[in-house]
């Protein structure tokens, strides 16, 4: 058992997926970084100077107690967190895209290979049967 186990996890295939699940790490920081410290800004300066990150519906106001400590936590809806999630996924599948699409271009294309010829027709074949019989 242990040595099937060792098979399946020296196989290319678990190897290349730890190794995609690290870079989609290392790539999701990057693009998280980009996302809400360089897009988020310029975002909020066309809006306005808005933050997204702050935004949010309020449900219930947070408790304070009179030495100042919190004793029950605001309940709100942060809308603005989801509305950059959704930037960062547009992001995301934007330099997907042009990974995949200039890995595409990499490939070389293979030559098509001549379409086999397709033999004599129905016709050709009728003439030729009408020709031997009047043979």
């Amino acid at each position: 058992m242990l040595k099937e186990f060792k098979e399946f996890i020296m196989t290319g295939n678990v190897i290349d997926l730890a190794v995609a699940v690290i870079l989609a790490g290392a790539i999701g920081g990057v693009v998280s970084g980009f996302t809400n410290d360089i897009m988020m800004p310029v975002i909020g300066h066309f809006t306005g100077g808005m933050d997204f990150s702050e935004l949010k519906v309020v449900l219930s106001d947070a408790v304070v107690a009179e030495d100042g400590t919190v004793t029950t936590p605001e309940n709100a809806i942060l809308w603005g967190k989801w509305v950059n999630a959704l930037i960062n996924l547009v992001i995301v599948g934007f330099v997907l895209f042009m990974i995949v699409k200039a890995y595409n271009k990499t490939k070389k294309k293979k030559e098509e290979a001549p379409a086999p010829d397709p033999g004599p027709s129905e016709i050709d074949l009728l003439t030729e049967i009408r020709d031997a019989l009047k043979k």
